[in-house]
């Protein structure tokens, strides 16, 4: 093989093994949102084995819809559609972006309505999320932003079947255990996978109260990321 083949095979085999950055991370996220990116990266070897092989699931369907060159639906299901089930859907989204996954759209429900409690989207806002309240009432509708150059996502509580969100051909993530106990077969979906989180509501009213809400909210998306950097393309 002489020196020019060599080097050229050298270069693909550099590139075939380099890890893969969004455009989006390097050029619109907004930026204490991308420095809080950076932190959650760190944290996948905290992840347990048993909590990872659940995890996995979802990227298995990820990545089945991917290679079919179909579109990734992700509905995030909890109880009343509050706090869980909306870190899940607006962190999935942010991950799918980072990654550059295409064709990702993600959803949220609940079993029952309520509203996007006030303390998650605190939370929300603390790690880096541009968020814009554009209704009033029990059920107000927030604007959530994690790029310039992106379409923010429309956040309020909801039923998971509500119109707004697919009704076949997509994945339920249920992100709590009553939801869980409640939903075994969800209508419509493809694939289901639970993966239950503790509820930061227990910590309403008390000095622990943002400490909790930002645990749950940094977990989440620690393990939402982690779905996300093992999809290939």
């Amino acid at each position: 093989m002489n020196l020019i083949n060599l080097l050229i095979v050298t270069f693909l085999s550099t590139v075939s093994i380099m890890p893969r950055e969004s455009t989006t991370s390097k050029r619109s996220l907004n930026p204490e949102l991308a420095s809080y990116i950076n932190s959650v990266k760190n944290d996948f070897s905290h992840i347990p084995q048993d909590r990872k092989e659940e995890l996995d699931k979802i990227t298995g369907y990820i990545q089945k819809q991917v290679d079919a060159g179909q579109p990734v639906q992700l509905t995030y299901i909890c109880t009343h559609n509050s706090r869980r089930s909306h870190f899940g859907q607006i962190w999935a989204a942010a991950a799918a972006a980072y990654y550059d996954v295409p064709k990702v759209k993600t959803f949220s429900g609940g079993t029952e309505t309520s509203a996007f409690n006030e303390r998650a989207v605190a939370a929300c806002e603390r790690a880096g999320f541009d968020i814009t309240k554009t209704s009033e009432g029990k059920n107000p509708v927030y604007n959530v932003s994690y790029a310039s150059d992106t379409e923010p996502l429309k956040a309020f509580s909801k039923k998971y079947d509500d119109s707004s969100n697919p009704q076949n051909n997509f994945c339920a993530i249920m992100t709590c255990s009553q939801a869980d106990k409640a939903c075994p077969a969800v209508k419509g979906a493809t694939a289901r996978v639970a993966v239950p989180y503790d509820d930061p509501k227990q910590f309403d009213g008390t000095s622990q109260e943002t400490a909790k809400y930002d645990e749950r909210c940094k977990q989440i998306a620690t393990e939402t990321f982690y779905v996300f950097s093992k999809v290939k393309f």
